[in-house]
């Protein structure tokens, strides 16, 4: 009999799946993760872990699967809340998320996994696993989306290798999320009706400027309001002599510095922002609504433009550096000079683009047919065939 440690977070998705396992005939070992109890940086006066573990603990006990929890609070710290800091003090925007599952779910907790003797490790995650064969005839493991199409998760998963997929297994990626929830009030899961967590993987809710201001100090600095109809906008197209020329063109950010525009209002600190936000700039007075359109942590000066529509919140073409560039599927890489038509998308949720991967000597352009709004450094780009996530990368 094979054997498979489940992630138990103390929601309805991975106690479904640790119910599904036990009927295909798997012994099932629940596992709890532990990632956050460090008092340095007080989140709120809720214990979020507490009453997800308690409910885990009542789900193995329901399933009859043995139940432990790990600590895994240091390593969190270290790959996932540090590295958030530094990234927000760059005027990046980390996801968490994706990093969390490469660092944390596939990596840390599955090593502990397989020292327990485990074959896989699964988690409640919407997304499937296929199998196909590369042009040499060997294995290749597939990162398919989940049927669900309000629920598929594979963008969180973008980070994943063939080695960690080979362990993995997704047991809900073939339900809708009410089958899911059917069947644990079938089965009397305490966590039937839970609602889905929100917040930071694993540490819960909490407010991110209160979070980032126990490490970032507030500093205060001008809000800038850019016109629609700024020189930047304006400069025409020039010739290119060849494709990475038009590309390297197109995915250049603008540059502002405050005489582009008025000053409308004060803040806090740009790097409590990102590109494409609207709440927390609390600027009245303005026929729309106020965009974040750039910001810039080194003068502390945040650049905004009024409406969805405002042309400082769109590009056509991103570029992710060499060593950022992740492949799922090794065996579809491209090299230098070659492309490949994909559907892409630059944050979870979004509906695929169409866009077409350039490989040049230094990374590769996402080259997008409509331009794309609020593309935001630090975060992932994911690229698919069809309902195949083959590879992504970190925006630059």
């Amino acid at each position: 009999m094979q054997k498979v440690v489940v992630g138990l977070s103390g929601g309805v998705d991975s106690s479904v799946a640790a119910y599904l396992l036990k009927q295909q005939g798997y012994e099932v070992i629940g596992l709890f993760m532990k990632n956050w109890h460090d008092d340095s940086v007080t989140i709120s006066e809720e214990c979020p872990w507490l009453e997800d573990s308690n409910d885990a603990l009542i789900v193995a006990e329901k399933l009859g699967i043995p139940f432990q929890t790990v600590d895994l609070s240091v390593q969190y710290k270290e790959r996932i809340v540090d590295y958030m800091f530094r990234e927000y003090e760059m005027g990046r925007t980390p996801n968490p998320d994706v990093l969390c599952n490469r660092e944390i779910k596939f990596d840390v907790f599955m090593k502990i996994a397989l020292d327990l003797g485990a074959d896989f490790v699964a988690t409640g995650h919407y997304c499937r696993k296929g199998e196909t064969k590369d042009r040499d005839g060997n294995l290749q493991y597939q990162l398919l989306a989940g049927i669900d199409p309000n629920k598929d998760q594979s963008y969180f998963l973008c980070q994943l290798s063939q080695q960690q997929l080979a362990k993995t297994l997704f047991p809900v990626g073939e339900l809708t999320k009410p089958e899911v929830r059917r069947i644990a009030a079938e089965n009397q899961l305490i966590t039937a009706e839970k609602k889905d967590s929100q917040g930071l993987c694993f540490i819960g809710k909490v407010r991110l400027p209160d979070f980032l201001q126990q490490q970032l100090k507030p500093k205060k600095g001008d809000i800038v309001e850019v016109p629609a109809d700024a020189q930047q906008y304006h400069n025409g197209t020039p010739k290119f002599n060849n494709k990475t020329e038009e590309l390297a063109f197109y995915s250049e950010k603008p540059e502002y510095n405050p005489k582009d525009g008025k000053v409308v209002g004060t803040h806090q600190g740009a790097h409590f922002f990102t590109i494409g936000q609207r709440k927390g700039l609390d600027v009245g007075g303005t026929k729309e609504p106020l965009f974040v359109i750039d910001t810039d942590v080194n003068s502390n000066v945040i650049y905004t433009g009024q409406g969805k529509s405002h042309p400082g919140l769109y590009r056509r073409t991103l570029f992710v550096k060499g060593d950022e560039v992740h492949w799922i599927r090794p065996d579809l890489a491209l090299n230098p000079d070659e492309s490949m038509k994909v559907l892409a998308r630059i944050r979870y949720r979004q509906p695929l683009q169409q866009a077409t991967l350039y490989q040049v000597e230094h990374g590769i352009y996402v080259d997008f047919i409509e331009k794309q709004s609020a593309i935001t450094e630090g975060q992932f780009v994911a690229w698919y065939i069809g309902d195949e996530l083959i590879g992504s990368g970190v925006i630059s």
